[in-house]
């Protein structure tokens, strides 16, 4: 596995428009004390065809991860706290931008995939149903424990209608008659990818990494080397990279760690998501340059994957144990846990240099449902 140590100085150089985060967040402060999204601050050209509905309190909290034996100093963004609803962490940064988009193309339903204990899809369905609109999701089995149990019972407590698809296989065979099954006076369902991995779903993420560069940019934490995060669909991972180059961070890098096995992730496909995501920016007017992220921008590892999607590993349980023991982080085993003992793993081994590294909390459990 090649680390490519390019700094893509001049690429970013003319993204940002300045050399680095510190000046960014300066230019940002001297618009007038403007609120709201910082990607509308960024883009105000594109602030009324790019509409949000905030659903968390921001920023999320940047702490040192001093109470886990680590080589090089780490530091973690918790996005667990982020939601008011139901469900927490970063998926509801995605559905911030995504149900929006739901009513201005006057659909009534989301159609939406996941496994059987899927975060994204209880999110969305909570989320949704706060703001009157219906959620159906295609449920591929994972492996059944007492996490994917709880989640299976909480989905069934949110009024979404579940299918049981039971393989990626079937569920693509039966994707027609759900568009159909959930159409109404007119209108196909909204479709969203596992994850919520869209263009529009990758917003939330890129709004999360203007948020941690304007931290690094108030002194709150040094800049990393490497934010390391759980990749499912791709859209996290994605969204930082996106973010981060535009935000004029250039030693920045995106490490990847896949917990799923069933989509396509790697840096081509990651960073593929990341060029419709700027494409989607342009074509609501953002005034950004093309290819802004490239595929040796991003680092995807696979070597904590275990057996498959939702099987949970020895390092993952071990991770999880010194999370909640040494840091008070609850993490999953499902992404989580899988990617913190990768962090770790990585960071004995050198892979990360002297660091500093983040580690990006993406889980956040809620007792709603």
């Amino acid at each position: 596995m090649g680390w490519p140590d390019k700094q893509n100085g001049g690429r970013l150089g003319a993204v940002s428009g300045e050399g680095t985060a510190a000046r960014a967040a300066h230019r940002r402060r001297d618009q007038g004390g403007m609120s709201g999204p910082l990607l509308h601050r960024r883009f105000p050209e594109a602030a009324g065809a790019l509409p949000r509905e905030p659903l968390g309190d921001g920023p999320t909290p940047v702490r040192e991860l001093g109470g886990l034996t680590c080589r090089v100093p780490l530091w973690c963004k918790d996005e667990s706290g982020y939601g008011r609803g139901g469900w927490g962490g970063n998926k509801v940064r995605k559905l911030e931008w995504i149900l929006p988009d739901v009513r201005r193309r006057g659909a009534r339903t989301i159609l939406t995939v996941g496994g059987t204990g899927t975060n994204w899809g209880l999110a969305t369905a909570l989320y949704a149903r706060e703001r009157g609109l219906r959620t159906a999701v295609a449920l591929v089995d994972q492996p059944v424990d007492d996490h994917v149990r709880r989640q299976l019972e909480r989905l069934r407590r949110s009024g979404a209608t579940l299918h049981f698809t039971r393989t990626k296989a079937r569920t693509i065979a039966a994707a027609p008659w759900l568009f159909l099954r959930h159409s109404a006076h007119g209108h196909l369902p909204y479709f969203l990818p596992a994850g919520g991995s869209s263009p529009v779903g990758t917003l939330g993420c890129v709004e999360a990494a203007l948020e941690l560069a304007d931290q690094i940019a108030a002194g709150a934490l040094p800049e990393p080397s490497h934010v390391v995060t759980a990749v499912g669909s791709g859209g996290t991972a994605a969204g930082l990279a996106l973010g981060l180059r535009l935000a004029g961070l250039e030693r920045t890098r995106v490490v990847g760690v896949v917990v799923n096995d069933t989509l396509r992730l790697d840096a081509r496909a990651v960073a593929a998501l990341a060029g419709r995501t700027e494409r989607l920016l342009r074509a609501r007017g953002a005034d950004l340059p093309r290819g802004v992220v490239a595929p040796d921008d991003v680092t995807l590892v696979r070597d904590w994957l275990g057996p498959g999607y939702g099987h949970p590993t020895p390092r993952g349980t071990e991770a999880r144990r010194l999370a909640a023991e040494g840091a008070g982080l609850d993490l999953e085993p499902v992404y989580t846990a899988k990617a913190l003992g990768a962090l770790l793993d990585m960071a004995d081994g050198g892979r990360f240099g002297d660091g500093p590294v983040l580690f990006l909390q993406t889980h956040g459990p809620r007792d709603g449902g």
